[in-house]
């Protein structure tokens, strides 16, 4: 059985790499460090398919060492020895150049095993993961490497490989091939960001395609039944997760709904409901909180009927409840309130409740001053009397402001008036 295209087709040089322009352009650095020929230990992060693998490849034909390559999903403690015991031989007399792919799932004693080495500088690393390395590397390997970000490739620098594609395709099997207008595009934007997916994919679409003569046409028709829905990247533990469901966020506090709803169908497509309800009503209490108060149990109504409902459904209320909380006026001034309570009260800056607060009905005989003296709020005009709330240590300690928003400020504007009658 053949290699998929994608593996057939891969780049021999740098100039046939598309994407990662801010790594690969003409004076970026890590084409630099691959022009000078000294390679270092390396670290490069990213999603699949945009091109880590291939980089790594031509690094390692052109840098005169031995090349291993070995998967940390399937590679052990022997095979890293297998690999160490040829140092020093007529193979490897100029050391080992290592391809370590999705080195996240090395543990830290297999990483350890290549730390000596590494030093030594006897095994020059190169490791690709699809996870933040800062979380997932042993410290002691990364402070010995650069890493480099490789990023999700653009859909019109996804075409050059996808014509390139087909021009290799049509030499491996004798036949002109024809893609319809509008074809190459589709598969582009389809494969979200994956140049190998979009290389696989033109495969599938040539393999289906109908042949006329000495021509195979790709219809358009086609490509959308083959690859129609985007391959959008999407790992509810992975960065992808986490970036989404920050961007949602982030959209509907910085009160912008196109980019909001954008997100929102983000989560939806992926299936994760559970996040899009969750950071909605976050969203509403830390977000919108007392500039529209009123918000917080209209989310949690939708978000209830988007429950109950379930996909594909749950996207029309959650839909309302997102633009309602991205056109909402803002305030986070509970939030930031508590945020500086919780501070104080973690540091340990609290002390003994007001006695007139204490829930005694009796005092001891410890007790010098008998009687709870708690005075009824209820008791007194506006159903207000001033009288100490704070721990002693905490008088005088203000945790909320009044926001700017109107609703706020009529309750500021209440409180200054009948506060102000008191004193």
């Amino acid at each position: 059985m053949a290699a998929p295209l994608a593996d057939r087709l891969r780049p021999a040089g740098l100039e046939d790499v598309v994407g990662q322009k801010h790594l690969l352009g003409e004076n970026k650095a890590l084409r630099r460090i691959i022009e000078s020929g000294e390679i270092p230990n390396l670290i490069f992060y990213g999603p699949s398919g945009v091109g880590k693998t291939t980089v790594a490849e031509i690094i390692a034909s052109g840098c005169g060492k031995r090349l291993h390559r070995l998967n940390a999903t399937t590679a052990s403690i022997s095979d890293i020895k297998d690999m160490i015991a040829e140092l020093g031989s007529f193979a490897a007399r100029d050391g080992i150049l290592l391809y370590l792919d999705e080195i996240q799932y090395f543990n830290k004693k297999q990483q350890q095993t290549l730390l000596e080495y590494i030093e030594k500088g006897d095994i020059t690393l190169i490791a690709s993961t699809t996870e933040n390395p800062y979380f997932y590397i042993y410290n002691a390997i990364l402070s010995r490497s650069t890493v480099f970000e490789f990023k999700q490739v653009e859909a019109a620098d996804i075409l050059p490989a996808i014509r390139r594609g087909a021009a290799f395709l049509e030499r491996e099997k004798g036949f002109a091939i024809r893609l319809e207008e509008g074809v190459a595009e589709h598969i582009a934007r389809a494969a979200g960001g994956d140049v190998r997916k979009a290389i696989n994919a033109l495969e599938l679409c040539v393999l289906t395609a109908d042949r006329e003569e000495d021509t195979l046409t790709v219809t358009l028709e086609r490509a959308e039944e083959l690859s129609g829905k985007s391959a959008m990247r999407y790992d509810r533990q992975g960065d992808d997760h986490y970036d989404i469901v920050s961007a949602y966020q982030k959209s509907m506090r910085g009160s912008d709904p196109d980019a909001a709803l954008h997100y929102l169908a983000r989560l939806l497509t992926a299936g994760d409901l559970p996040s899009a309800c969750r950071r909605l009503l976050v969203c509403a209490a830390e977000d919108v909180g007392l500039a529209y108060p009123q918000i917080l149990p209209i989310v949690k109504a939708a978000v209830d009927a988007a429950m109950m409902v379930g996909l594909p459904e749950a996207q029309i209320p959650l839909a309302d409840a997102v633009v309602l909380v991205a056109t909402a006026p803002k305030s986070n001034s509970a939030c930031i309130g508590i945020e500086q309570a919780m501070a104080d009260v973690q540091a340990g800056k609290s002390g003994p409740i007001p006695r007139q607060l204490q829930n005694k009905h009796f005092d001891g005989e410890d007790q010098q001053k008998k009687g709870q003296f708690y005075i009824y709020p209820h008791d007194y005009p506006n159903h207000y009397y001033p009288q100490q709330y704070l721990p002693d240590a905490l008088q005088g300690t203000v945790y909320y402001t009044f926001g700017a928003n109107k609703n706020e400020q009529a309750f500021k504007a209440y409180w200054d008036k009948i506060k102000g009658q008191q004193r």
